[in-house]
């Protein structure tokens, strides 16, 4: 069966100070940096052949990207739907904030400035819909909240679950296709 791998960033400035990010930027820490490359390392190891690495064009994961490529050989490109969602108002306010854990149960509006989980799954599961069509091994490098998304693709999740799903800094996870 024909699989994918997803990696989130290394750890983030903003990670550390516990800020959401979103779409905007927040630089790789010496720590995600190192990261980075010891999951390209690891890649080697678990001798996962890919013949392209996705990117979200977000500097957090496209620094990442280029670790792991580095440490690989494998080719990467940017790929403008794997940008995490718009948080709007909420980027750089605290991930624990009352209000922001509100609005995050509200899958269908947009976030004030920013852009809704169903339109992030849209874009997600139609780049998924795209990758199931050809016969290439990609390693996608994202965000959390893609990581989420993703994970839903693949997975019968409930809202609870959603929520409550994430992926360590620079963590792989392999996926199946059920069918191609």
């Amino acid at each position: 069966m024909k699989k994918i791998y997803f990696v989130r960033h290394g750890q983030t400035v903003w990670n550390v100070e516990n800020k959401i990010c979103g779409a905007t930027d927040s630089p790789l820490t010496e720590l995600g940096i190192a990261q980075a490359k010891e999951t390209g390392e690891a890649i080697l190891r678990m001798n996962i052949k890919a013949d392209m690495i996705l990117t979200s064009p977000l500097s957090r994961a496209h620094d990442t990207a280029i670790q792991i490529s580095n440490e690989t050989g494998i080719p990467l490109r940017v790929e403008r739907r794997l940008m995490e969602q718009n948080f709007g108002k909420y980027e750089s306010t605290p991930r624990d904030g009352e209000e922001f854990r509100l609005q995050k149960e509200n899958f269908v509006y947009d976030y004030d400035g920013g852009e809704s989980m169903m339109r992030v799954g849209q874009r997600i599961y139609n780049l998924l819909d795209d990758l199931a069509k050809d016969d290439k091994i990609y390693i996608l490098v994202a965000h959390n909240g893609i990581a989420r998304v993703i994970r839903s693709y693949f997975q019968n999740m409930s809202n609870e679950e959603y929520a409550a799903y994430g992926v360590k800094n620079c963590e792989v996870v392999e996926y199946e296709f059920k069918s191609v």
